[in-house]
């Protein structure tokens, strides 16, 4: 019986969404680098950004919040923005400044797990700032992605993509240091904890 229920705890809608949006991380990489096909690509990542939306609405709206999709989910939008940011770096499309410096600030994170883990915690609830930084940037690369052209279309989609990309490494970047400060306020008001020997 423990068993059913853990397996429909994985085996939910929204963890089944975000599955398949990690299937479309080497997807995107294989479009955008091999055969070029910014059309493909670009409606690979709408369908990562519908998703996204749609996991997260789904597991609340049907009671299917799982601690599987809760790593899950800041998973796969780190891998989309991990992947979109080289892919596009390759392609000349955005500089290597904007390409390295969001992987940079996912790296400064996880070296604070360790410390989190000393007082009994293996992460922090994520932030509506990190949330809102995800959102910006998974609309900035399409964009990006479409004004890598010519003609007035693309030339909106540039303006419009230069945007939400700088919204989104500002924002993602202060939902980082309050997430490092929360950790610091942590550190100072949790005792650390005792390690689990029975010596």
């Amino acid at each position: 019986m423990a068993d059913d229920s853990t397996r429909s705890r994985v085996w939910t809608v929204p963890n089944v969404l975000s599955m398949l949006r990690l299937l479309g991380v080497p997807l995107f990489l294989w479009l955008v680098l091999v055969p070029e096909a910014d059309w493909w690509a670009l409606a690979v990542l709408m369908l990562a950004g519908v998703t996204d939306f749609l996991d997260g609405y789904l597991a609340r709206r049907l009671n299917q919040t799982s601690p599987l999709g809760q790593i899950l989910d800041p998973v796969a939008d780190r891998l989309y923005i991990l992947a979109v940011v080289i892919g596009l770096a390759l392609r000349d499309i955005i500089p290597w400044w904007v390409a390295l410096s969001l992987p940079l600030r996912d790296l400064l994170l996880w070296g604070l797990v360790p410390l989190l883990r000393t007082r009994g915690y293996s992460a922090l609830p994520v932030h509506f700032l990190g949330k809102a930084a995800t959102f910006n940037l998974l609309y900035a690369f399409p964009l990006l992605l479409l004004g890598d052209g010519d003609g007035t279309v693309a030339t909106l989609a540039n303006v419009f993509g230069w945007a939400f990309a700088l919204w989104g490494i500002g924002l993602y970047w202060w939902a980082g240091i309050l997430y490092a400060w929360q950790v610091r306020t942590l550190l100072k008001t949790t005792e650390r904890r005792r390690a689990d020997t029975d010596a």
